[in-house]
């Protein structure tokens, strides 16, 4: 599948995460809305934590830098999930247990 040029220089601007979806408004004015499902960290994350968000690459990217979790405007658009194995979530949560979280 070819991406066009117009897709390729799509950053994102605003991003909003509920209790079941993550919100990406972008710079041609699209919005892309996905399950929070598909991202196990955000899913977990409280809401200061998910309100905590920064943008990589000019809007490549966002990152969300209290639960480790990244984002690309591509995968977005490609619909891909995250992609972490359920061995590294499982760490992800016994050290984030660990820490009282």
């Amino acid at each position: 599948m070819n991406t066009s040029t117009a897709e390729k220089s799509c950053l994102a601007q605003r991003v909003v995460v509920t209790d079941e979806a993550v919100s990406v408004d972008l710079s041609d004015g699209r919005t892309i809305i996905v399950p929070i499902g598909w991202y196990p960290r955000l899913l977990q994350g409280t809401p200061a934590e998910r309100n905590r968000v920064e943008f990589n690459g000019g809007g490549k990217g966002i990152h969300w830098p209290d639960l480790d979790e990244d984002i690309s405007v591509e995968n977005l658009l490609q619909g891909r999930p995250s992609g972490e194995s359920h061995k590294s979530l499982q760490r992800w949560l016994k050290s984030r247990n660990a820490q009282g979280v």
